[in-house]
Formats: structure tokens, sequence, C-alpha cells
């Protein structure tokens, strides 16, 4: 009796010590909610309301910081096992009672493997979290700016509306004179009716904007009255040495680079359990036929003449293949989409340039001209309509040539994961 109070003892010490390891816990903590200016917005606000409040960055937060519960399940023991049988429980003269405590002991570098496979699983968690931040922060700076370049529309639009009310008052006036057909009112008539509904619709695309911006933060209902920022000034792009170098520090980069370390490891895992594991035990037997206790050892592992865990290994080795091949292919589809977006970057800037410096200048000349040609009787409406439409045009070619220049900026800012 007194060898099953030991056995019983070992257990109670084994079991108080797991209970005194203290166990990780969720708690949600209230985070308070970001406050949104009621005022203008810049670009750094919409940047820090985007990363502290952005719920799919929260649920990447979340997500890594599951992974470290990986890494410590990985590191734990195996339990001991307590049995306990009882034969002939219907006569106690000739009762047999067996106490056993078996503690299972892994063998062939099970935990160590285990770990280290955990440990990359942790990293490669941390890395798609540096994506998430670098997705969220792209999204925040193209939203933004398509609000400014919105914002711009709208301008523009409302002085469009400005120029036909004018030139439909200058036909009017020369109609009432006899000096023009009123044909030549009712086409500008026409044209101010278009330009107030382009003026309706820039309305409706900012609008759009503003929400989608705000939807970044979880508001799907801005607060912000406009985006502050100066649209015209495009930044210089690094050249293609850097943006390559900066390439290679990528989250997507080290997170693929990652994942083939954690592919080999995992190769080191599967062929650890090749190894069958020992199990060691101890107990002590009381008859009470003969009144006395007999102890027990024992030892058990099993015979791996069948299972060798060799169709895990073989798979583990082609998933390595493939994750050495999925590397490449990811590299090789991020530079071309970062030559592309550089490329593109290039192109709006030289043609937002050539517009702000060159074509716009004339446009406005020439459609100056028209309108005065016009007053003075030397030029029909034709010619002022056909000015006032090609100035219309270079303004939103220019504005187009913005959008995709930050657009362009914004997909480099994705791939480099860039701050």
């Amino acid at each position: 009796m007194r060898s099953a109070l030991v056995l019983f003892a070992a257990a109670a010490i084994l079991w108080s010590a797991a209970s005194a390891q203290p166990l990780p816990s969720y708690s949600a903590a209230p985070t308070a909610p970001p406050t949104e200016p009621a005022t203008s917005l810049t670009l750094n606000q919409a940047l820090t309301l985007a990363l502290d409040a952005n719920y799919t960055l929260s649920s990447a937060r979340y997500a890594a910081d599951s992974s470290q519960g990986v890494v410590l399940q990985a590191g734990v023991r195996p339990n001991p096992i307590l049995d306990i049988e009882v034969e002939d429980t219907s006569r106690k003269a000739s009762r047999t009672t067996t106490t056993k405590l078996s503690l299972p002991i892994e063998l062939g570098g099970k935990r160590d493997a285990r770990i280290a496979s955990a440990e990359l699983t942790r990293d490669i968690a941390g890395q798609q979290l540096l994506q998430a931040r670098a997705d969220v922060r792209s999204q925040t700076v193209a939203a933004f700016f398509d609000v400014l370049i919105a914002q711009e529309q709208v301008a523009l639009s409302t002085k469009t509306v400005e120029i036909a009310g004018d030139a439909y008052r200058i036909a009017d006036r020369r109609v009432e004179a006899g000096k023009v057909p009123p044909l030549e009112a009712d086409r500008a008539q026409v044209e101010l009716a278009n330009a107030e509904l382009e003026k309706s619709q820039a309305a409706s695309s900012l609008e759009l904007a503003r929400r989608t911006l705000s939807a970044l933060w979880g508001n799907p209902s801005p607060q912000f009255t406009q985006a502050q920022g100066e649209v015209a000034v495009l930044p210089a792009r690094p050249g293609l040495d850097d943006l390559a170098a900066a390439l290679e520090r990528s989250p997507y980069i080290q997170a693929a680079r990652l994942e083939q370390d954690r592919s080999r490891a995992q190769i080191d895992v599967e062929r650890s359990k090749r190894y069958p594991d020992l199990t060691v035990s101890a107990g002590v037997i009381r008859n009470n036929e003969l009144d006395r206790n007999q102890m027990m050892v024992g030892v058990s592992i099993p015979l791996p003449f069948f299972d060798r865990n060799q169709g895990n290994v073989y798979e583990a080795s082609m998933l390595a293949y493939k994750s050495r091949d999925d590397y490449r292919a990811l590299k090789i589809r991020l530079q071309t989409q970062l030559q592309q977006s550089a490329s593109q970057f290039d192109m709006a800037k030289s043609t937002s340039a050539r517009l702000a410096s060159d074509i716009l200048p004339k446009a406005e000349t020439a459609f100056e001209r028209a309108k005065k040609g016009f007053e003075a009787g030397k030029f029909g409406f034709t010619e002022v309509l056909d000015a006032q439409r090609t100035l219309f045009q270079a303004r939103v070619r220019h504005l187009s040539a913005l959008s995709d220049a930050y657009q362009a900026l914004a997909q480099i800012d994705r791939i480099l994961g860039s701050d």
C-alpha cells in the first residue's frame, strides 16, 4: 500500500508543478476609438488613424500574436500516465490491484525539431503582419490622394461651370444685339448644362472617395471636411538599383525565404518521427490473497517494421521544393510589378509636367483669345466652344496623370513594405 501511495504522491507533485505554470489567456482590452478631425485632414493624420484602427491590420496583429502559442505548445513534453487496474472486484480476499505510473520519452530530437519549425512559423507571422501594415499604408496613401484628386476635379468642374456661364451670357447678349442667331445661345446653354452635370458627378465622386478613405479606420461616415495636401508636387522616385535593394528587404520576400526554411525544418520534424518513442513505467501490484505488494517496472517501445513515417517525409520533401519555387516565382513577380510601377510613375510624372508647363498655359491662352474674339465679333461661338473643350480636356488629363503617379507610388510602397 505504501508503494501505491508513493505513486499517487509522485503524480500529485507532477500535477501541482504543472498547475503552477502560468497559462496564456485572452483578454480583450478595450481600445479607444480614433479621433478623426472635424476639419481638414493631412496624410500623416490619415495614416495614424488607419494604422491604429484598421480592422484588417488588427486581425493580422492577433494572428501574429497567436503564433507565439505555436512555439509554446511545441516545447511541451508528453504527459505522464497513471494506470489503476483492479482484478477480481467481487472478492476482496483474492483481489489484485495494480497501480502504475508511465512516462513517455521522446527520442530522435522530436522536441527540438518541433520548436525550430514553430519558431519559423512565428517569424513568418511577423513578416505577414508587416505585409498587412504595408497594404493598409498603401491603401491609405492611395485613397488619400484619390480624395485630393477628387477635390481638384470638383474645383475644376466648378470653374468650368463658371466659364460655361460666362460664355452663355456673352452669347445671350450677342443674340439680343442681333449679331448672332439664337442657335449660338442655345449651344452655349447646352454646354452650361453639361458642365453643371459634370460638376454634380465630380461631387458624387468626391463623397465616394472620402467614404473609401474613412472606411480604412472603420468609419463609414467621414468627419473631416477636406484633405489637405499639395497634389501638383510629385516626389522623386528612387533609382532602380535602390528599389531592387529595397525589394530584398521587403516583408513579402522575407516571408517567402522563411517559408523555405520552415519547409526544410518540417522535413526534420517528419524524419524525427521515424524514431519510436520510449515509455518507461513503474508501479506496484497489491495482492490481497498473498497479502503482499510486488514492485514492477517496464519499458515499451513500438517496433518500426512497417510505419516509419516515410509518406510524411516524402510529402514534406516535395513541399520544400514547392516553397523554393514559390519563392522564385514571387521574386520575379514582385520585380516585374516594381519595374512596371516605376515606369508608370515616370510616364505619369512626365505627362503631368508637360501638361502643366506647356499644354495647359497654351490652352488657357487660346480660350481667352477665343472668348475675347467672340465678344468683339471676330470669331464664332464654335471657336469658343472648341477652345473651352480643349482647355477642359487638358485639365482633366493633368489630374488623371497626377492620379496615375500617386497610384504607382502607392503600389511601390506596398511592394517594398515602406513606412
